[in-house]
């Protein structure tokens, strides 16, 4: 049987009250001889346990709905709370997430401090804001499953729904994606996706240095590069977000442009 191994710091974790229904659906308590108690993960999807992170910042709107739409097969939810000035983290909390707080803002610093408190065998990210497809979670698996790779994206192209994305933010994937297909050798047709599947242990295999934006970028080129991971990508629906948006196009574009340049060269 597995242990249950939770960060205990204050500042860093938030891990919510559980009900009792909830906590026998994770875990079954067995007593040794002893006495002492003993917890055994019931694994949720196939033998592996799955760990959904979600970065936050100032999502209080969508959140709550994020969570409750996650399939029952899902152990561990983990929001990192990015620092918001709303009530993301309380509302997370009410919902069975454990919250994770990273002070400093970025996504890239979100990410790592997700990763470093994920225990799944398997880790799915998504975003605080509803649109990425919450429905297609088990579609994803078996495709990851049997693609037999270590890192599967998903790509939001062809976009189904133009009033998911605006024109701009499409132009400015497709060059950004056209410049990393074009030097990392592989083609990309999502780069700045950020829903991806891919088994916990391949962290280790990757050097991620990135704090802001062009994590999502630079999570995938370590993935292409190394080939003890191997990478893929599957279409996925992508829906309007709820909420303000965060993304900054003309600077983070520029940004994202000049890390792939900065990486390929390093």
């Amino acid at each position: 049987g597995g242990s249950l191994d939770r960060p205990t710091r204050r500042e860093s974790v938030d891990t919510p009250s559980l009900s009792a229904a909830i906590i026998a659906r994770l875990y079954t308590v067995r007593r040794s001889g002893a006495g002492a108690a003993r917890l055994e993960e019931q694994r949720m999807y196939k033998n592996q346990r799955i760990t959904i992170v979600i970065p936050c910042l100032n999502e209080e709107i969508a959140i709550g709905r994020v969570l409750e739409e996650l399939p029952p097969f899902v152990d561990e939810a983990i929001v990192v709370d990015n620092n918001s000035t709303d009530a993301t983290a309380e509302v997370a909390r009410s919902k069975g997430a454990i919250v994770v707080t990273e002070l400093h803002r970025g996504y890239g610093r979100a990410y790592k401090k997700g990763f470093a408190h994920a225990t799944g065998d398997i880790v799915i990210t998504l975003d605080g804001d509803h649109s990425y497809p919450l429905d297609a979670l088990s579609y994803l698996i078996e495709a990851f499953l049997h693609c037999k790779v270590g890192f599967l994206s998903g790509s939001r192209f062809p976009t189904v729904n133009p009033e998911a994305m605006s024109l701009k933010h499409r132009i400015g994937n497709r060059v950004l994606s056209l410049v990393m297909s074009v030097l990392y050798f592989h083609w990309i047709s999502d780069s700045q996706s950020g829903m991806w599947v891919f088994r916990r242990d391949v962290l280790s295999k990757m050097r991620l240095d990135s704090d802001g934006m062009a994590f999502s970028e630079e999570i995938k080129i370590e993935a292409i590069r190394n080939p003890e991971i191997g990478f893929r990508e599957m279409f996925i629906n992508y829906s309007q977000r709820i909420g303000e948006k965060k993304l900054e196009p003309w600077k983070d574009g520029f940004r994202n442009l000049w890390f792939l340049v900065r990486k390929r060269v390093s």
